[in-house]
């Protein structure tokens, strides 16, 4: 993975959020739940971003 900027973080979740973590995770094939969750933000976080008119990539 090499140097990343990470930070430790404790979650709580329920016994069905975490098995459908656990399907997310195995689908992607990602080892840890934290690699789903940086995902899930990430995605996220696009879909709130407004749109820009004029925006090149």
């Amino acid at each position: 993975m090499g140097k990343k900027n990470l930070r430790r973080v404790s979650v709580l979740v329920t016994a069905q959020t975490l098995k459908n973590l656990q399907r997310l995770a195995n689908m992607s094939g990602y080892n840890e739940l934290g690699l789903v969750i940086d995902k899930l933000t990430r995605e996220k976080m696009l879909s709130l971003r407004e749109p820009e008119v004029n925006r090149v990539f």
